[in-house]
């Protein structure tokens, strides 16, 4: 019969098949039904008649159950051979049954047995399934629980006797793990957490329990020794039988480890999980950890204080966060990053923001069928005639296509781009496809609307265009970026992830306050095109084609969320550009071109730089023509001071305080969000793609903020009506 792991905690250990032990003065009916159910359950039964063989058997077998007859006290003294059995310190862990007759009358108290040592009672039935019934409940209760705490008892005692890291295996040299962490201090007396493994294993049915490998590290030549002991579940082993005598003589009390607590003992604990570090564990980041535990061993005090602070920096979980105290003094890049990157903890009860409970768009009718690329207007196509270039104007298009620039541009870059052969969709489709996307941005919204999802599909195309990009990414991921761009930001609120996580909204509630907003974007954008057949871009896909270009867009989407901004871009730094700026400091870079795209081209770099391309085009307003960038500047403090507004009305907190619109200083906002975003996040990407013509934007418009006094915000038009 296959016997389950038991898990215990962490801890996972294989027991062994059951012993149980009958003890009846006559094999009638209820002995024979014990006897069938053991069968049945796969125990191993021994059955015993006489009184005086029941204690020198039991020390033989250790058995998991004994089950006594209770029913005739003139032929067998049950409670006395109970009694018996207990004052041996084998039964500790035993569980024991006394078998009573169905009472007559009334029911009889059961202080006498458990008094005499019997665990619980049984009252008889001579039934199959009443006996088996009876033993499964054993098993995996109290038989369970006793398993339990032998193993606890092995931990115990390996770590009381061991001066070293302990290994605890089965007979056969079984290894299984336990891992977790433990907080102990180091020479210099600060506290440090280490993550130990610990490997108990429980073997049943023999007297030796377990097995204690001791590793001592020798001061001559620093070299591991392994000695083995055995650990019995009895400390007395008076009655054990001659044949485990050599082991007998290392057995170890387990009692006195709950007893002995002294200063020594403790020391020695600590100085065996601090070497814990030597033994094989999974997570990398643990591997780092024991690194430099290990080496602060025999570092000078000025190094270990040093990596007790790397310790701490490595065990927060904000890894790529930066602390934000050189920024306390900057109340815009404080509100931007709070407003920003928080996930909206903050509530206040009683008050809650429900969306607009307008339904999706459907196909908006004032458009009419949609336009062949072929004929769109003269004004839209003069519009577009250079969107090839950074410099193309997306509010000349914004004017030109009253307010949907988004499937113009977007038909004329998907068909540059060969999307419609790619997803074996006809133009149609697309058309159909761009204009439901677009129907359902909000065009209120003075920023989030559908001339910002063009302008960031421009973006993304422009990038896309860059050689080193066309070296890196397949064709299934220029569509995923043109695409996740189009939708990145569809339904907007004009409200941000942290108010909608104040304000209790459906859509915060439905995604756990997490990445709100970004997970609609994407969401809604597949059932929008899965609605109907006329828009379904991807009906004609195969299916693992479909779900590759699917987890692609999703995840460019959930990039643009700010909150792991500092995880994106440190990320890519640590993974793109230093290895390329290694390999161009050591001269390799035309030797070695192949390898460099092959590091660039694995799964999980061309990940990152597609995080970074969707997340600079997303955020590219800096780095556009001045007139460009001013006119975004406006829009985006204009939703600002809109939410600000709401959220007093509301009463609800106000995330960004600092945008409100009879006080906000425009240029400081932007100085801070460059400064704080935007700066570090585009020198990454320009080592990598070569922008010079953005990062000459970029500055200027800089230089710009910093010199415009308040009194020059007043002249900063407000958003179109």
């Amino acid at each position: 019969v296959a016997i389950a792991d038991v898990q215990f905690g962490p801890m996972r250990f294989h027991p062994d098949q059951l012993q149980v032990l009958l003890v009846f003065t006559k094999e009638d009916n209820q002995c024979n039904g014990f006897c069938r159910a053991c069968e049945k359950a796969g125990f191993k039964c021994t059955v015993t008649k006489e009184a005086q063989a029941v204690l020198a058997c039991f020390l033989d077998k250790h058995h998991d159950i004994i089950i006594i007859d209770h029913r005739n006290p003139r032929q067998l003294d049950a409670e006395a051979l109970c009694r018996s059995i207990r004052s041996s310190k084998l039964s500790e862990n035993t569980i024991i049954i006394g078998v009573v007759r169905r009472p007559d009358r009334e029911e009889s108290s059961v202080m006498p047995l458990i008094a005499a040592g019997f665990t619980r009672r049984y009252v008889e039935n001579p039934s199959l399934m009443a006996c088996y019934n009876e033993l499964l409940q054993l098993e995996f209760g109290e038989v369970r629980s006793q398993l339990k705490l032998r193993a606890c008892n092995s931990i115990f005692t390996a770590l009381e006797k061991s001066q070293e890291a302990v290994e605890i295996t089965s007979e056969d040299r079984v290894i299984q793990e336990w891992q977790g962490i433990y907080h102990t201090r180091k020479k210099n007396g600060d506290s440090i957490q280490q993550n130990v493994k610990i490997i108990p294993v429980v073997g049943q049915g023999g007297k030796i329990r377990h097995y204690v490998s001791i590793i001592r590290v020798c001061s001559g030549n620093n070299k591991a020794e392994k000695r083995s002991e055995s650990v019995q579940s009895d400390p007395h082993t008076d009655n054990q039988s001659g044949r485990h005598k050599d082991r007998r003589k290392s057995s170890l009390d387990v009692r006195a480890v709950a007893s002995r607590a002294s200063e020594a003992s403790s020391q020695r604990r600590h100085s065996s999980m601090a070497r814990i570090h030597s033994m094989t564990i999974e997570a990398p980041i643990t591997k780092v950890i024991n690194i430099i535990n290990a080496a602060q061993e025999s570092s000078p005090v000025p190094v270990t204080e040093a990596l007790d602070r790397v310790l701490e920096i490595l065990r927060t979980t904000e890894l790529y966060s930066p602390q934000f105290g050189a920024k306390d003094d900057d109340p815009h890049a404080s509100d931007l990053v709070g407003g920003l990157m928080s996930d909206g903890l903050r509530r206040l009860s009683g008050n809650e923001y429900v969306l607009a409970t307008k339904s999706l768009q459907q196909m908006p009718s004032g458009i009419g069928t949609p336009l062949s690329l072929h004929d769109v207007p003269p004004r839209i196509a003069r519009a577009m005639e250079n969107e090839e270039y950074w410099d193309f104007d997306i509010f000349e298009l914004e004017a030109a296509t009253q307010r949907r620039p988004l499937i113009y541009l977007g038909l004329k870059m998907f068909a540059r781009f060969g999307i419609c052969e790619f997803l074996n969709c006809s133009e149609a489709t697309l058309r159909s496809w761009l204009q439901i996307i677009e129907a359902n941005y909000h065009s209120c919204n003075p920023y989030h609307n559908s001339t910002h999802a063009a302008d960031v599909l421009h973006a993304t195309a422009y990038f896309l265009c860059k050689e080193r990009i066309k070296q890196t990414l397949d064709p299934v991921d220029e569509v995923a970026a043109l695409i996740a761009a189009a939708v990145h930001d569809v339904d907007h609120p004009g409200r941000t992830n942290s108010f909608l996580c104040n304000a209790g909204s459906e859509l915060a509630i439905l995604y756990n306050d997490t990445a709100v907003l970004e997970s609609h974007h994407a969401a809604l954008a597949f059932q929008l095109t899965a609605r109907e057949g006329k828009c379904n871009i991807f009906q004609n896909m195969e299916r693992n084609e479909y779900r590759t270009l699917r987890q692609g867009i999703i995840d460019m989407v959930l990039a643009t969320e700010m909150t792991k901004h500092f995880e994106h871009v440190n990320k890519f730094v640590n993974s793109i550009n230093k290895p390329l700026a290694a390999l161009e400091e050591n001269g390799e870079m035309n030797k070695d071109e192949e390898a460099i795209n092959t590091m660039l081209r694995t799964p999980e770099n061309r990940t990152l730089i597609k995080r970074m391309l969707i997340k600079c085009a997303d955020v590219s307003n800096p780095c556009r023509p001045r007139e460009q960038c001013i006119e975004w500047a406006a829009r985006i403090s204009e939703e600002y001071f809109a939410q600000t507004d709401e959220e007093k009305r509301q009463e609800l907190p106000v995330v960004m305080p600092v945008f409100d619109r009879s006080t906000c200083s425009v240029p400081k906002s932007q100085i801070s969000f460059i400064d704080y975003f935007i700066t570090d996040m585009f020198d990454a990407w320009d080592a990598f793609v070569d922008l010079p013509e953005l990062m000459q934007h970029l500055d200027n418009n800089f230089k710009y903020w910093k010199g415009l006094d308040d009194r020059k915000l007043r002249s900063l038009r407000p958003p179109p009506e």
